[in-house]
């Protein structure tokens, strides 16, 4: 022991001994000719670095300052607050009985100007200058593309088969009726509420559009969790939003695509190569990665070289959809949808990437929402009840439509009605088609604000619905343990 400490002793002795001879001699070269470097961080923070002679105690705290306002220093500052302020949020909305992604969806918008903008303005400026929106913007994307991947990984296309003479009906009426009056409202708001740069055509597309979703894996995790998942109401209504969920996806894609193009010609161009692309997926793509990852699954110690060729195959499908000028984000989702039906391959993919995804990315897609979602904007009373009627006619299109469909093939008015309430859920995937036309300059920031409640208000509805309606719950719901799938937290 005494041995090991004093040879210790000894090359630390030497090692410090070396090191000042090394600097002393070093001190008398003449200064160095290359041209000065300025630092990094100070160049960001927009400061300019003290002279080296400068080395008191107001130095050394100005050296603090611009170390914290340093890329990296902002953006994990942004982490932990919006991870910490969305699971806060997830876990009171949960203890009242609401899914956690409403309480992450309310903390976003509390983190924008609509709440921490107004109440600590200098607060929401330093976490969030407009310099870092970017980056936190580009995140966010990447964590909204990985989600969406597991959408479509959820999207189980062996109900569809079986559900299909309700699903079909039920989910195109869903879509239609709330298309249609979201389209004819555009009539009396148009001129109120679009950007001036917007023809009406793209406007009324888009706002139809943007009525007509349904969030499927908020709606799967209310079924689930009111353990009504094997039942007929919830097999038959899994199957509608699926079916809705595929259709309003391609809908959308189309809708984008003649928004974004710069002619007929343009237009027609991108709808053709969506539909090649689609087809490529379904028919060429799916039974070929059924067989490859089957086999690679198979083999334990090739898990890891599994997920990365997956991880490619979605991020190459977005980057296809964003070129053609379809979104990356349906690439994403179709990427997901062509997975091999195995169950257990579509857990242990969706377990490999749902934490990481839902948990970090996610939450800066909420707050970078929250971040464009201007309440303040809706200051009168024309707003709030231009406000209201969006919502009114969100609420008839989508609970009118898909009831009064589903009663017409036949289920009963109880089922019917709670289908209803079901497919008027929006959630995240409401906010990710409204991110898509704020993006294009479609919606302008009023709207967009109006939009944003509107999702808010038809996701939290459905609760309480179907409370009052006794759907559901210990009494009611004799669940099928075999027919359950693996849903996501989030919608």
């Amino acid at each position: 022991m005494v041995k090991n400490i004093a040879f210790y002793i000894t090359i630390v002795g030497l090692f410090v001994s070396a090191v000042l001879l090394i600097l002393h001699f070093g001190a008398s070269l003449p200064p160095g000719q290359a041209e000065p470097v300025v630092r990094a961080n100070a160049t960001a923070a927009g400061v300019s670095v003290p002279p080296e002679a400068e080395t008191d105690t107001e130095s050394a705290f100005r050296l603090f300052v611009e170390n914290l306002h340093h890329p990296l220093s902002l953006l994990l500052m942004q982490l932990i607050v919006i991870v910490g302020a969305t699971r806060i949020m997830g876990s009171l909305f949960r203890q009242i009985g609401q899914p956690s992604v409403i309480g992450e969806m309310v903390a976003g918008i509390l983190l924008g100007p609509s709440l921490l903008g107004m109440v600590w303005p200098a607060t929401q400026t330093f976490l969030f200058p407009a310099t870092s929106m970017p980056a936190l913007r580009l995140f966010s994307q990447v964590g909204v593309v990985l989600y969406m991947f597991l959408v479509g990984i959820d999207l189980d296309l062996g109900r569809l088969r079986q559900k299909a003479h309700a699903a079909i009906l039920v989910s195109h009426a869903s879509i239609v009726v709330p298309f249609f009056l979201g389209a004819g409202l555009c009539l009396f708001i148009y001129t109120a509420v679009a950007p001036a740069n917007i023809g009406f055509t793209p406007f009324a597309l888009f706002l139809g559009t943007a009525m007509s979703i349904t969030a499927f894996p908020v709606l799967a995790r209310i079924l689930d969790e009111r353990r009504l998942m094997g039942t007929f109401l919830g097999s038959t209504t899994i199957a509608c939003a699926a079916v809705d969920d595929v259709t309003a996806w391609c809908l959308l894609a189309v809708v984008v695509a003649i928004a974004s193009a710069s002619g007929i010609a343009s237009a027609m161009l991108t709808v053709a190569l969506t539909i090649a692309f689609i087809a490529l997926m379904l028919l060429v793509i799916r039974p070929r990665a059924a067989r490859f990852m089957n086999s690679e699954y198979r083999q334990e110690t090739a898990s890891k070289g599994l997920v990365a060729s997956v991880l490619v195959f979605a991020l190459t499908s977005a980057l296809f959809t964003e070129i053609i000028g379809i979104h990356a984000l349906f690439g994403a989702f179709l990427a997901g949808a062509v997975m091999p039906a195995s169950a257990a391959l579509r857990s242990f993919l969706r377990e490999r990437l749902e934490t990481f995804t839902t948990v970090l990315l996610l939450p800066l897609f909420f707050a970078f929402t929250g971040l464009r979602t201007q309440i303040g904007l809706l200051a009168d009373l024309q707003s709030w009840s231009l406000c209201l009627i969006v919502i009114l006619v969100a609420v008839a299109g989508k609970f009118g439509g898909s009831a009064l469909a589903a009663r017409w093939t036949g289920i009963s008015w109880k089922d019917s009605l709670a289908i209803g309430v079901l497919m008027n859920t929006r959630g995240l995937m409401e906010l990710i088609v409204l991110n898509i036309g704020y993006d294009m300059g479609i919606l302008s920031p009023r709207i967009f604000a109006m939009m944003v409640l509107m999702a808010l208000v038809t996701t939290f509805m459905a609760g309480p619905l179907l409370q009052l309606m006794r759907i559901g719950g210990s009494d009611d719901a004799e669940c099928d343990e075999q027919a359950q799938i693996p849903v996501s937290n989030h919608a």
